[in-house]
């Protein structure tokens, strides 16, 4: 892991020179517009960089992107990664650690999940208070590196309550709708039966998706403060349940995006 993360570092400090940035963000499904207000100095293919892993999702173009936003300096992740395509955790989460050893302070994290709450709906954004997690694995088993973190990393408060006060605050003086709320982790690839949207509601969700989970541990592992918010495309209301594309699901996402962009922006420009 370590000699891994020495080799990914090099490589990409002799792509990007002095660039050292101050935030991460990782861009959820039809969530990568926020990269077209970037300031773009560099762009690197995951395909080019050493033991990172590929994207094989097609909507995923699977870049890493260093650039200046509301006057930070910021590496995203244009594509993110899922247990789902046959990666495991520590996969899934290296690209994580990366960004913390390249020096950045706080992560931000988005994605595109379904509603499990009947007031939130497809369209309204849901910053992740809290999270459940029901992925079959963990990126923290086996070996731990203490020069990454503890071996066993306090979750009390995985979600950092400052940035969301702040954020709820800009979008309630933006007026865009974006409720607060508790995320569930799956592995999908397939969607929820009614059955299972009637469990993930009961157990306490209010959103529910494919992802964030494992990065948001990773993250909490080596210290880092998270903010992360969900775009909500579908509706998994088990009594009026209705059949959904992945097409719908990224067209709404799409729609959704700017106003997660205006939050995030504004956000980071509080910082």
């Amino acid at each position: 892991m370590l000699n891994n993360i020495s080799e990914t570092i090099t490589y990409i400090k002799q792509k990007v020179g002095d660039f050292n940035p101050e935030l991460g963000i990782i861009l959820g499904t039809g969530l990568g517009g926020l990269v077209s207000e970037i300031k773009v100095e560099h762009q690197l293919m995951y395909a080019n960089i050493p033991n990172f892993p590929i994207s094989t999702l097609e909507f995923h173009s699977g870049k890493l992107i260093f650039g200046t936003l509301s006057g930070k300096k910021v590496v995203a992740m244009q594509g993110r990664l899922h247990y789902y395509e046959g990666y495991n955790m520590k996969q899934i989460t290296f690209p994580v650690r990366v960004m913390k050893m390249l020096g950045i302070q706080k992560i931000f994290v988005s994605n595109a999940s379904g509603s499990l709450n009947p007031a939130l709906k497809k369209g309204d954004l849901m910053i992740i208070e809290d999270h459940i997690n029901l992925q079959p694995d963990n990126p923290l088993i086996g070996r731990n590196y203490e020069e990454l973190g503890p071996r066993f990393p306090d979750m009390s408060q995985p979600y950092d309550k400052i940035m969301i006060g702040k954020a709820l605050s800009i979008a309630k003086e933006k007026n865009i709708i974006c409720h607060k709320g508790v995320y569930v982790s799956v592995t999908g690839p397939n969607l929820e039966t009614k059955a299972e949207y009637k469990y993930l509601r009961i157990i306490g969700g209010d959103a529910v998706g494919m992802s964030t989970v494992p990065e948001v541990i990773v993250a909490n592992h080596m210290g880092l403060p998270v903010f992360a918010i969900s775009v909500l495309t579908d509706e998994g209301f088990p009594q009026d349940l209705q059949p959904v594309s992945v097409e719908e699901i990224i067209k709404i996402a799409s729609e959704a995006e700017p106003k997660l962009t205006a939050i995030l922006k504004e956000l980071i420009l509080q910082l």
